[in-house]
């Protein structure tokens, strides 16, 4: 008889909690039309497959003084877009006069691919009704407000001195070795760049993964429990999650030393991330990066990830990849001719 009240209180309980929910929801649907449709545990549903693909990036392009632009702006960065020039120009076709090329002569540059295999997005991003120029949002001018130590630390991580870059599969970079995403994709801060910007979001009532196609790397955050000790870094830090009304809040601290790109952490710094659907079809990812010893000042942004039709295809990149043991079997060719090794710097 005890256990039965017990069971039923915690029933009460949890419907209690749902339904406060669910009147924030009727709420919301009052107010905007949109009702957030929730899982069986009653928690918001944010499963899907989602895109976060755009022109619009991290930091505001030169020349734009502004966080919201205006039609014509918009417009003019998407007729200037490098990938949207090239694009357009492939789909010309060839001229069957022109021969085949001449021998010794150098093909026309092309990249690592020609535009049919880069999606990185065609459009300037629309957040909260406006056309954004970039994904941060304070401060004011959009950059990152590197501190002094945060500047010394990019500048080491993006240039490779000496011989490391080609001693060993280890002194390459995470991305070339497919143990993380390029670009920062993963996250945190999820970041969209030449192609696979797709997410896959999946929750249980204790953990939500988030499967990032670049490179197929499965973002854990726990919904309880307490940070691991500063010596575990895991790729992607360790996040743990909370609800806060119909906003998933996710803390990340932790992030892996190896982990390169624009958003770094230090062992003291703090990354906030906040998923809310506003629309059967849009999840506002916002994010707040609090890390004094990288960073001038905290720094936020907010970024629209919308649901897409398409499946999240395998990238099927592994740390064992014929590119890899390429490039370290040139440079002992390299070594035994006597030939000096250029360092290339890392591109993350």
């Amino acid at each position: 008889m005890r256990l039965s009240l017990v069971v039923a209180t915690a029933v009460a309980a949890a419907a209690g909690v749902w339904m406060l929910g669910a009147t924030a929801s009727a709420q919301q649907a009052g107010e905007t039309g949109f009702m957030v449709q929730r899982t069986a545990w009653g928690a918001p549903d944010l499963q899907g497959v989602w895109t976060n693909s755009s022109i619009t990036r991290l930091t505001r392009p030169r020349g734009v003084d502004s966080l919201v632009l205006t039609p014509e702006q918009a417009k003019a960065l998407e007729d200037n877009d490098f990938n949207n020039i090239r694009t357009k120009a492939e789909l010309n076709p060839t001229d069957p006069s022109e021969g085949a090329p001449e021998k010794g002569k150098p093909l026309p540059p092309v990249g690592n691919y020609n535009a049919v295999w880069v999606d990185p997005g065609a459009h300037v991003a629309r957040v909260r009704g406006e056309l954004r120029s970039s994904w941060i949002t304070e401060p004011a001018n959009g950059q990152v407000p590197y501190s002094q130590q945060g500047r010394r630390d990019l500048a080491d991580r993006g240039r490779i001195s000496g011989d490391e870059g080609y001693d060993g599969p280890e002194s390459r970079s995470p991305g070339e070795r497919c143990l993380v995403g390029f670009g920062g994709t993963g996250g945190p801060v999820m970041l969209n760049v030449l192609y696979n910007n797709t997410y896959q979001i999946v929750q249980s009532p204790d953990h939500v993964m988030i499967l990032v196609e670049m490179v197929h790397d499965a973002r854990i955050v726990r919904m309880e429990g307490a940070f691991r000790p500063p010596e575990l870094s895991p790729w992607l830090g360790d996040s743990i999650g909370r609800w806060e009304g119909d906003t998933l809040v996710v803390e990340t601290r932790n992030l892996h030393p190896q982990q390169r790109g624009q958003v770094m952490l230090s062992p003291g710094g703090r990354l906030t991330e906040r998923f809310t659907r506003v629309a059967d079809g849009e999840i506002l990812y916002s994010f707040e990066v609090d890390d004094p010893t990288y960073y001038s000042q905290v720094w936020r942004g907010e970024i629209p990830f919308r649901a897409t039709p398409e499946a999240v295809y395998e990238y099927a990149c592994h740390e064992g990849n014929y590119g890899l043991e390429g490039i370290l079997a040139g440079a002992r060719v390299q070594e035994r001719n006597g030939t000096a090794l250029e360092q290339t710097p890392d591109s993350e």
